[in-house]
């Protein structure tokens, strides 16, 4: 088997045959239209169309006056005398046969490799075995490609390589390139549900002199001229809702976050984030509102991308669950065993009459720490307040059971679960519940057991928010290298008053994931985080 630089130089010596010739191996002359653009995507939908097909000619039947049209594209495969072309629009074929060519044509055929890009032209034809082909008349080199393509791309077990080199993965593999198309047309729906409610879509800085809008170790770099240290951003939140001061009701942002975390199915340091900022709302009106834009954006994607959005474990049409992270945890407790939840050792130390006992819920924490694993031990040790135990709770215990939950009346999918009133030690942007000391007016929304969003009423008290900026600090001290930094410049916005106001954060990648049924985020992103590839 010939090595990659022995393919390379063969390529290379076609490439000078080319110039030998007059041609260039990278020509710029041949241009498209969009009649042409109309015309390549018209043959590609024909050659899916069966009834179209049979209407037309043989190869012998071609009348002389037959119309040509143009396919032009990467060349991905060779079948005797057909060539198949892929296009962004899909495949197609074309029969090429030689004494149908000029000389000069049939010269730049004969250096034809796997990968090329070339133009056909010529009728359309049905074949014998009732596809479609372009019959050529014309034959063109578009560019010469010195590597050949994946000979088995499916059956390829290297999964790094299809994410390092995904350029190879598009034109190799067009189910990778529709998940892409897929989230283009996704974003798009989210753009539009936004714009015809009023929003505004604003732009707000990726360099932050402090870390805040959400918790999270940052990435650090530092400006030159100013030589000032700063961090990319984490979260667009406090400059959105600044311009909730400056009198933009509603405002929103789709743009890049990066947070110094591990990598996983689930996250990679640099995703994004949709948020967006409604004044005289709260998050009761939010969760409406996202039920209305993700039934919407699913009903989108469903229409343009069937085969994606097929065999579903969740119901997006079903009704939503909504719940206090409290009656989460209750509920989890007394169902513990019962087909379909799982048992739990949590039963044996804590009772669902206990979840707002401080002692009971402290003393059953440390009784069931030795039993777990070490990076549930590791985040138990790290609470300090009832509140933060609640939270750890409904982590642990609840959480990776949401699906067994709460399930359509059949039992045959799982539905959206918006868990409501997390513990305000965990919340430092949310604002206090009136009902429920302890606890805030926030929201996750989960679907299919994966946390998709963050929501909550917000918080325009400035004394109250700089003290939770205080506590963070204390956690800080503490060992938590996640919490935010002290924002006077926010509490200066805030005196000058905001109105009341709920926010709404999405990770987009998690939701193409979820929409498209895709395994890891690494397959919804263009280009993911890898390690260098080792030399």
């Amino acid at each position: 088997m010939a090595t990659e630089d022995e393919l390379r130089q063969t390529r290379l010596n076609k490439a000078e045959r080319l110039r030998e010739l007059g041609v260039l191996p990278y020509p710029n002359s041949f241009r498209t239209t969009p009649e042409l653009e109309d015309k390549r995507r018209e043959l590609v939908v024909l050659a899916s169309d069966e009834q179209a097909r049979a209407k037309l000619p043989l190869e012998d039947e071609l009348a002389d006056d037959a119309p040509h049209l143009p396919l032009f594209g990467r060349v991905i495969a060779k079948r005797g005398p057909f060539l198949v072309i892929r296009t962004p629009h899909g495949d197609a074929q074309a029969l090429i046969r030689p004494d149908s060519l000029s000389e000069r044509d049939g010269a730049l055929l004969k250096l034809l490799d796997l990968a090329d890009h070339v133009l056909v032209e010529g009728p359309l034809i049905r074949t014998k075995t009732g596809a479609l082909a372009v019959s050529a008349r014309r034959y063109d080199h578009l560019g010469k490609a010195l590597l050949p393509p994946p000979a088995k791309w499916h059956g390829l077990k290297d999964v790094e390589k299809r994410y390092r080199e995904r350029y190879v993965d598009l034109f190799a593999n067009p189910a990778v390139a529709e998940v892409f198309r897929a989230r283009t047309r996704m974003v798009q729906s989210l753009r539009r549900f936004l714009d015809e409610r009023d929003f505004l879509e604003v732009e707000t800085p990726l360099l932050h002199a402090i870390r805040g809008g959400a918790t999270a170790k940052p990435f650090e770099t530092h400006h030159n001229t100013l030589d000032l240290e700063l961090i990319l951003r984490i979260a667009p939140e406090l400059y959105l809702k600044r311009l909730l001061v400056g009198g933009f009701d509603r405002v929103y942002e789709i743009g890049r976050a990066f947070r110094n975390e591990g990598i996983s199915t689930k996250h990679n340091p640099e995703f994004t984030i949709l948020e967006f900022y409604m004044a005289y709302a709260t998050h009761e009106d939010l969760m409406d509102l996202v039920v209305d834009m993700l039934q919407a954006v699913d009903a989108d994607l469903r229409e343009r991308f069937p085969e994606l959005t097929q065999e579903r474990s969740f119901d997006l049409d079903a009704d939503w669950k909504r719940v206090r992270m409290r009656e989460a945890i209750a509920e989890r407790l007394r169902r513990a065993g019962e087909e379909p939840v799982a048992p739990s050792p949590w039963t044996e130390v804590l009772s669902p009459d206990q979840i707002d006992d401080e002692d009971a819920l402290s003393a059953a924490c440390e009784a069931i720490q030795p039993k777990l694993d070490p990076t549930a031990q590791k985040q138990l040790e790290h609470c300090e307040t009832h509140g933060e135990r609640v939270f750890a709770l409904f982590e642990l215990l609840v959480e990776p059971d949401l699906t067994r939950l709460y399930r359509t009346p059949d039992g045959a999918q799982s539905v959206p679960v918006f868990v409501t009133e997390f513990p305000w030690e965990v919340s430092p942007l949310a604002r206090r519940s009136d009902t429920e000391p302890g606890y805030v007016d926030r929201f996750e929304l989960f679907i299919d057991g994966r946390e998709l969003s963050n929501a909550f009423s917000e918080l325009n008290d400035p004394d109250d928010q700089a003290a939770r900026f205080e506590s963070q600090l204390r956690n800080r001290e503490r060992g938590d290298d996640e919490a935010m930094d002290f924002d006077a410049d926010y509490i200066r916005a805030l005196s000058h008053g905001m109105p009341p106001a709920a926010g709404f954060g999405l990770g987009v990648d998690r939701l193409l994931m979820l929409l498209c049924n895709q395994p890891s985020i690494r397959d919804v992103l263009l280009f993911p985080l890898l390690r260098p590839e080792a030399e």
